[in-house]
């Protein structure tokens, strides 16, 4: 067995002092933020939190419906960029979350909170059964949550430096598949729409995407030339407007448009049709998620259905099973996404890219 990594090994390793070290693992301050990531990011390298039992876990009678009045499920869902509950995306999930908690006899309180320090306020260990972590949540807030020894799980989002059980859809797959049809039939020159970097589900996409157009042998330069990369997390309609403008006069436009999910793409779809393009008769258009709105659009949107409540109870059975065995090997769950073909693609034809 191999012997736990202690905090003086962390600050010869940062040459730091254990102090320091301390500081920031603990949880008490006296440390800056950016100090903080750095301890925590070493920490997690040397291996700190891999071979640490993150927490104590209540009796089983505790997550029956028996014992279900004294005690919730904490989800923790920070309200930024678009992870809200109003969401067409993040409140499906919260609704899979809120049917099975309920259909247990629990709770569920949402904490919409990034800070470590506010979120401590509410996260009362004694009083709750687990944390659930909607979409992406800072390593700060998760060291935080791991020192109380709260049970918890994340749903799409996955931590590089606190090791978690997780619940994905598997996006990978998903998107290699949906390329691989639009491939199939016939088209030859696509372009991923979104930023890589934005969400480990985005950053699987890109990569599920790109590897299907590279095992066809479709590119034969860098990956660059695959992207149009969006910047920031709100308003897409003017970048995506700029980047179809200069395709245009390049004579480089595509003849289907993948993107990272259905926002991007009924943003696409609205710009080319306003450029004069149709879809899918000139340009084919493809999203990921099946929000509500990509199949009342015209066109219907074709799209990666994301089981978006089944993540959600799956998120809670999955606590349940952490609270009841405390394992110390963490999973990542994934569920199969379902490819939708709509109306927004088709075969591709032959244009001259004006």
């Amino acid at each position: 067995m191999a012997k736990k990594v202690t905090m003086q090994q962390i600050a010869d390793y940062m040459g730091v002092s254990k102090f320091v070290v301390s500081k920031a693992l603990s949880g008490k301050g006296g440390v800056s933020e950016s100090t903080k990531e750095k301890v925590i990011k070493a920490a997690a390298q040397l291996g700190y939190f891999a071979n640490t039992k993150p927490y104590l876990p209540p009796k089983l009678s505790d997550a029956s419906p028996e014992g279900a009045s004294k005690q919730s499920v904490l989800v923790l869902m920070p309200n930024v960029r678009f992870q809200t509950k109003e969401s067409l995306y993040w409140g499906r999930i919260l609704d899979g979350i809120k049917a099975r908690l309920e259909a247990a006899g629990l709770g569920m309180m949402i904490v919409m909170e990034q800070s470590a320090d506010h979120l401590l306020q509410a996260l009362n260990p004694n009083g709750i059964l687990g944390l659930i972590g909607v979409g992406e949540i800072s390593s700060s807030v998760l060291l935080e949550v791991r020192r109380l020894h709260v049970p918890f799980v994340l749903v799409d989002h996955e931590d590089g430096l606190i090791p978690s059980d997780t619940v994905f859809v598997n996006n990978y797959d998903s998107m290699h598949r949906l390329t691989n049809h639009l491939i199939g039939i016939g088209h030859s020159r696509l372009m991923f729409v979104g930023d890589p970097r934005y969400s480990r589900s985005f950053y699987d996409r890109w990569t599920g995407f790109r590897s299907a157009v590279e095992e066809q042998g479709l590119v034969s330069d860098t990956s660059a030339s695959l992207l149009i990369r969006l910047e920031g997390y709100e308003v897409f309609g003017e970048q995506i407007r700029e980047a179809f403008e200069s395709l245009r006069r390049r004579k480089a436009m595509p003849t289907a448009f993948v993107c990272a999910n259905d926002t991007i793409a009924l943003d696409t779809i609205q710009v080319l049709q306003q450029m004069g393009y149709k879809v899918p008769a000139d340009v084919s258009v493809s999203g990921f998620d099946n929000i509500e709105n990509s199949y009342r659009t015209t066109p219907s949107l074709t799209t990666v259905n994301v089981p978006k409540e089944l993540m959600g109870a799956r998120a809670v059975e999955k606590l349940f099973e952490r609270v009841s065995r405390n394992e110390d090997v963490t999973e990542k769950l994934l569920l199969s996404g379902e490819v939708m073909f709509r109306e927004s693609t088709a075969g591709a034809v032959k244009t001259d890219n004006a």
